[in-house]
């Protein structure tokens, strides 16, 4: 999937369009823009906190990127999205600008639209060793692994034709994640990637990426790829390495939005009453921002928006009552009714990180349904919109542009038209950068001319 760990430094934005921390400097060509930076617990910096609330403006963009993310590539899809923002505004409107910069993990050789060529994954096998980039980042995103990690590169490298040498791979991948043997046989919250027999597991994930156009088909018996050998499904144990990273990214992004985002934004709408907040997030990035809401007063009406790019959570995540579970709400169920404006899921057909990985990953041990099936309660909102939400609108980009969106409640907009850009594996899943999202988001606030 598309989106480093504890190598982030804290940063501060100072001034127009001017960040520094830990000796790395960010700049983007519109300003004031700042960074907010928070640790994996969702501590913030306070310098950079208080940058933001020394910000002379009206509204307040608050963008958080996805966990497919070092600094640098954070900074340039600020400097990307934001820069169509001041020609779109109302002439009342003075906009300040914001990074969340939050610990994710940077998969090096998997391509971002706009930012760099795509990887080589055109065949089994290719591209399944760890590039120093990658590796680099694995030891920061878990330090004090180094001999499990290059075990694990070893491993990726040689791939041996060996069921041993993959049984050997599992148990490793699931000591990284924090997922000892018993727990992945006893736990039902325990992903299925870590509690199934770990060849069936990187099978399954080796067809994902050959659905995703990542990897040439594979065979239909079990275990077995085209030729009748174990070694094309070495870019399934890749995939699995790269799920246990997800399986913690999903869990940190939450954390950081309730406990760092949210009550963020509370002090600063304490301190500056009349700022208001416009709420922005891709991938992951869009679970830091909409669980920022958990942390949102009842009755404060300071955040004005939500809009979410591609969102990599659950469609019935704002449900009162889920589906297949009347006794049961989403994770966020109601709090779209604490922002005093819309909450935008922009999604699209075209995003395989969301339409492929998403689905697979979400599933819990011990799901009927097994690894491939097709579940629909295991959708992403970023793949087909907000689900199960009474009266929430669907809308197409060009009639979102239009006749623009409506004032309160959820809606869905289909960007398909322009989020459609990517190469294997994840396709479109970071193709955001495009002034008619930006548009939505003036739409969204209210803000336009």
């Amino acid at each position: 999937m598309a989106d480093v760990g504890g190598g982030f430094g804290l940063g501060t934005g100072l001034g127009p369009g001017v960040g520094t921390g830990s000796g790395v400097g960010a700049r983007i060509g519109v300003g004031p823009y700042a960074e907010l930076t928070f640790d994996s617990e969702g501590d913030v910096d306070r310098a950079s906190q208080g940058a933001v609330s020394r910000m002379e403006a009206t509204d307040v963009l608050i963008f958080a990127h996805g966990w497919n993310s070092d600094r640098s590539a954070a900074t340039r899809l600020y400097d990307r999205f934001f820069a169509p923002f001041p020609a779109l505004v109302g002439p009342g409107v003075r906009l300040g600008y914001v990074g969340v910069v939050w610990p994710s993990m940077r998969f090096s050789d998997e391509p971002i639209p706009d930012f760099e060529a795509p990887g080589a994954l055109a065949e089994p096998g290719r591209g399944c060793t760890l590039d120093p980039l990658t590796r680099q980042a694995l030891g920061e995103f878990w330090p004090g692994r180094r001999a499990e990690l290059d075990r694990v590169a070893e491993l990726l490298a040689e791939q041996p034709e060996s069921a041993s040498a993959f049984i050997e791979f599992g148990a490793l991948v699931r000591e990284l994640a924090g997922v000892d043997a018993v727990q992945a046989v006893a736990a039902p919250a325990v992903p299925a990637i870590f509690a199934d027999d770990v060849l069936e597991v990187c099978r399954a994930l080796s067809l994902a990426l050959a659905k995703a156009g990542a990897a040439a088909p594979v065979g239909e018996g079990p275990g077995l790829t085209v030729g009748g050998d174990l070694r094309g499904l070495w870019g399934g144990a890749k995939e699995l390495l790269r799920q246990a990273t997800y399986y913690k990214m999903k869990k940190r992004a939450g954390v950081v939005g309730e406990r760092g985002l949210g009550p963020v934004l509370a002090e600063l709408a304490a301190a500056r009453p009349a700022l208001r907040f416009h709420l922005i997030g891709h991938s992951f990035g869009a679970r830091v921002v909409s669980f920022s809401l958990r942390a949102v007063p009842e009755g404060a009406r300071y955040v004005r928006s939500l809009t979410l790019l591609q969102g990599a959570f659950s469609h019935y995540a704002f449900a009162d009552r889920l589906p297949h579970d009347k006794g049961r709400g989403g994770a966020l169920r109601g709090l779209h009714r604490k922002v005093d404006g819309p909450v935008v899921a922009c999604h699209s057909p075209h995003d395989s990180a969301l339409r492929v990985f998403y689905p697979l990953a979400s599933r819990m041990a011990g799901d009927s349904a097994g690894l491939l099936g097709f579940d629909e309660r295991w959708g992403a909102i970023g793949h087909d919109g907000v689900r199960a939400v009474p009266g929430a609108p669907r809308l197409s980009l060009d009639t979102a542009l239009r006749e623009g969106l409506p004032a309160t409640g959820c809606v869905s907009v289909d960007a398909g038209s322009v989020v459609r850009r990517g190469g294997a594996p994840s396709g479109a899943h970071s193709d955001i950068c495009h002034e008619e999202l930006a548009r939505v988001v003036v739409s969204a606030g209210r803000m336009g001319r």
